[in-house]
């Protein structure tokens, strides 16, 4: 996927199609909410003098240390990194869109309730 927009926008149609997903505005920025927790931040719409587009993952498995190889990403900001989160830049050389969406979903499942877990297992 070579276009920044047209991944972010596949990571969040992806994210949306999960059980009791929903988008949110907090801070200006697109996130993806399972009830009340965030499992994908999306960031900006348009990049500014400030702001690059960037995708936020909270990853524990291997997928974490694999996210981070990605050149520019980083332990996320204002201490969520030590949690888990990944920030990673839509500008980078990223896996294949397969792989991001398993981080999606990797991130999706670290937060959502139980009952919305058994809820995509049951569709898988």
């Amino acid at each position: 996927m070579s276009d920044w927009r047209e991944t972010r926008e596949e990571l969040r149609a992806f994210a949306l199609g999960l059980p009791e997903a929903r988008e949110d505005h907090p801070w200006g920025d697109t996130v993806i909410k399972v009830g009340k927790k965030i499992f994908l931040f999306l960031g900006v719409e348009e990049p500014t003098d400030k702001w690059r587009p960037t995708f936020g993952v909270k990853l524990r498995s291997a997928a974490h240390g694999h996210a981070l190889s990605v050149e520019g990403a980083a332990p996320s900001g204002y201490g969520l990194g030590k949690a888990g989160w990944v920030t990673v830049p839509f500008g980078a050389e990223l896996p294949p869109s397969e792989v991001l969406l398993d981080w999606v979903e990797e991130s999706y499942r670290a937060v959502a309730p139980k009952r919305a877990v058994k809820l995509l297992d049951e569709l898988r």
